[in-house]
């Protein structure tokens, strides 16, 4: 295995963001692969440049400075594959998520079935959805015509029909369809995906082929009990590389040194999350959160199922514009532990739309910035978990499932001032229970392997074995209902060599026991009063082993869902306290 690995082959991964593209370099090392370095630029899709390119060539001309490797050929041209002199590399791989998400008309019969379907689908890349037109629509054929003229969509979106089952009621719903799109200009002629009842494929051909680019993929409620989005998902993937490749200069030619495999961000960003769950094998699965400046993203997986919500409206960046068209300001305000005014939030809101690379310049911007951060994970969540998969199992419906593994990225989270400000904002923006391991992504790789996963598997296992998120530790939150102050749970830290610690530990604290990177330790947990810890039911407990992380194992008992004081002093009070328990 290791002689084969010495001769395999090195990628390039391309991260287009918002505002940063890197240039990540993946090749073997002592016969295992190895994440070796990256290469940082702006993206440049907006003015002076608009044209991605420029933000590639900084970044990887950076990329060769690093590593004294060439790359990049005289004709600008990424050099594939490798050359015998050690230049180039065997494969690249592009993923994106910069530029404004494209907007999308749904179409589809009912309410509560096909266009629920079909904006789940939606929701899985970077759209937003400006239109829908169903049976319960009163809107006539004229009207719905001018309504697809006057928005002049991406994107079109038709579902509807189980299999063998309406079709007249979804040819109905498709004839304002192609009249619009007749009635335009070709060049913004709308992309349309069919996503319904298959047995109409040929009508829906011959309405439509010769006035649109129309996409197909098998139907997404072939019964009114199941929904399957993967396939569409992926249709929906080779769409958005069309209109981006239409919309922005630069995309088409990286397409073409991907082979026509360029990506959304959110999909690989989910790939590795599902990559994860498959190798961990847990029915508590793995959350994937990343808080980026075009959206926020949710990815939840376990063995079999992923769930992926990327959610535009609630991007630290341009998305600040509109935030309070979806979150009140009272939801943000509430994190806050200052007296801070209402103007001066909504003026660094403002602010932060309009220079996404801004960065806190005060403790109290940096305050405003975490507590955005919080709420927006948790608006996030509240649309997400609706569609997690089935197989997860939860204490109750308004809890978050139990997660084995938690990954988190995004540069609000991973690069806090300090690790216990990270800790402390996924603790209160996620509200995990029972037991769970948390990592952050400080390296932004996890797009990056997520895009490897589908090129290079081998690769993307072993760069996960060599470290490539820095894990916070263990966190332990019981479940249960007492009054503040009451002993809920013991516990007792078995380290390795004999070290014990053991704690009894009430409701509403928050406790660190220190357990080492690299270390494991055995802990025992009993919980008391019914207090549930997922280990099979309230009052249950028992024993696991636990790796050490940069914090240790942390207890957290503050409440499900955490209630904060309304008195400002009071808070200020609480959070320092459990910012000193997490190292400041």
């Amino acid at each position: 295995m290791a002689t084969s690995l010495i001769d395999a082959d090195s990628l390039l991964v391309i991260d287009i963001g918002t505002t940063t593209t890197r240039a990540i370099l993946f090749d073997v090392v002592d016969g295992r692969y190895r994440f070796l370095a990256v290469g940082t630029g702006p993206t440049t899709d907006v003015a002076p440049f608009r044209d991605v390119r420029e933000g590639v060539r900084q970044a990887v001309d950076q990329l060769q400075l690093i590593t004294s490797r060439v790359l990049v050929g005289g004709d600008e041209n990424l050099i594939i594959p490798s050359t015998p002199d050690g230049s180039g590399v065997d494969s690249c791989a592009v993923v994106m998520s910069t530029g404004a998400p494209f907007k999308m008309v749904v179409v589809g019969l009912l309410e509560d079935v096909s266009l629920e379907s079909a904006r789940r689908l939606a929701a899985t890349t970077y759209t937003g959805i400006v239109d829908t037109i169903s049976l319960n629509d009163r809107r006539k054929t004229e009207a719905r015509i001018d309504l697809i003229l006057r928005l002049r969509p991406d994107m079109i979106l038709v579902a509807g029909g189980t299999e063998n089952g309406a079709s007249q009621s979804i040819l109905r719903l498709i004839e304002p369809v192609g009249l619009a799109c007749f009635l335009m200009p070709e060049k913004h002629r709308p992309e349309v995906l069919y996503i319904g009842n298959e047995a109409l494929r040929n009508e829906v051909q011959s309405s439509l082929k010769n006035i649109v680019n129309l996409h197909f993929a098998p139907n997404v409620r072939p019964d009114l009990e199941v929904e399957r989005l993967g396939s569409a998902q992926t249709e929906l993937g080779n769409i958005y590389r069309r209109i981006r490749a239409r919309q922005i200069n630069g995309v088409e030619e990286l397409d073409k040194w991907t082979g026509g495999k360029l990506m959304p961000s959110a999909t690989a960003f989910g790939r590795i999350v599902h990559f994860l769950s498959r190798s961990y094998a847990s029915s508590k699965g793995v959350l994937g959160v990343d808080v980026g400046s075009s959206a926020t993203t949710i990815a939840a997986a376990n063995e079999d199922d992923l769930h992926l919500g990327v959610y535009p409206q609630y991007g630290l960046g341009q998305g600040m514009a509109n935030i309070q068209k979806y979150i009140p300001l009272s939801q943000i305000t509430r994190w806050l532990t200052a007296d801070t005014s209402d103007s001066y939030v909504q003026a660094y809101i403002q602010n932060k739309a309009l220079f996404p690379l801004s960065v806190p310049a005060s403790a109290e911007d940096m305050m405003i910035e975490q507590a955005l951060v919080r709420q927006l994970l948790q608006a996030a969540l509240k649309r997400s978990k609706v569609g997690f998969p089935k197989g997860l199992q939860s204490h109750s419906d308004n809890l978050l499932p139990w997660f084995k593994i938690i990954v988190a990225s995004g540069a609000a989270l991973t690069k806090a001032p300090t690790l216990g400000q990270s800790l402390l904002m996924l603790l209160d923006g996620l509200q995990p229970v029972g037991t769970a391991t948390l990592g952050l992504d400080t390296n932004h790789l996890a797009t990056a392997l997520g895009a490897a996963a589908g090129i290079n598997p081998i690769l993307t296992v072993q760069v996960l074995d060599s470290g490539t998120f820095q894990y916070l530790g263990s966190i332990i939150s019981p479940v249960g209902n007492s009054p503040l102050g009451t002993s809920i749970l013991r516990v007792k830290l078995q380290r390795e060599g004999g070290d014990d610690s053991t704690i009894e530990v009430r409701q509403g604290s928050l406790e660190v026991l220190p357990l080492a990177s690299g270390k494991t330790a055995t802990l025992h947990l009993q919980p008391l009063h019914r207090y549930d810890v997922g280990m099979g039911g309230a009052g249950r407990g028992g024993r696991l082993t636990v790796h050490g992380g940069s914090l240790g194992v942390i207890i957290d008992a503050r409440g499900r869902p955490l209630q904060l004081p309304s008195d400002v002093g009071r808070r200020r009070e609480l959070y320092r306290k459990w910012l000193w328990t997490l190292g400041g």
